[in-house]
């Protein structure tokens, strides 16, 4: 961000989309803190973080695309606990929830760069994917940035915050895959095989 201003700040979110742990919650008010400073305007900042997430989000969703449908269900099939079913009826919610999933996706640590693979691989429609993809991404960004604005040299203060918000919704996501997990182990007959 020192060295590119604005477009650096587009840059490192950019990356963040496609390497998630790199954290936009570091990026974001410290691009805010820059603006606060004079070495960038605040627009700058907001805009080209956005284009950021877009670009990153962008390139998930190429992925999946061309990774398809048929390669995808045959990695995800060779997985252990996974079914072929599984797969299918996730298809079947990302087809009645995609919208909302891409929008409100943006907001949840990982779960914002990793929900644009399933969005290309079921080809949602690219301006719809790319206005939802906007939408959520400049909701997120937004808040992030302006608080490093106003808080000014204490912009690592909003990491303290976001760094609970992200232990709850990664502790809460853990706890699904422990229990579907357990719920394959357990179910009878699992692990059995009849001769």
């Amino acid at each position: 961000m020192d060295t590119l201003g604005a477009p650096g700040a587009g840059i490192a979110i950019a990356l963040e989309n496609l390497f998630p742990p790199l954290p936009s919650e570091v990026i974001l008010p410290l691009a805010g803190f820059a603006a606060s400073t004079g070495r960038m305007s605040l627009i700058a900042a907001l805009l080209w973080t956005t284009a950021g997430s877009v670009t990153g989000a962008l390139a998930l969703y190429g992925l999946g695309a061309l990774l398809g449908r048929e390669r995808t269900v045959a990695m995800a099939a060779r997985l252990p606990l996974v079914k072929v079913s599984d797969i299918e009826r996730t298809e079947a919610w990302f087809e009645r929830h995609g919208t909302k999933a891409v929008f409100f996706g943006r907001m949840i640590p990982v779960f914002r760069s990793l929900i644009s693979v399933p969005a290309g691989v079921e080809r949602m429609p690219l301006p719809v994917f790319l206005g939802l993809t906007t939408l959520g991404s400049a909701l997120w960004n937004t808040v992030f940035v302006l608080a490093g604005y106003a808080l000014g040299e204490n912009w690592q203060d909003v990491t303290g915050y976001v760094s609970a918000y992200s232990k709850v919704i990664l502790v809460g996501a853990a706890l699904v895959v422990l229990l579907f997990v357990g719920r394959r182990l357990l179910r009878p007959g699992v692990g059995r095989r009849r001769g």
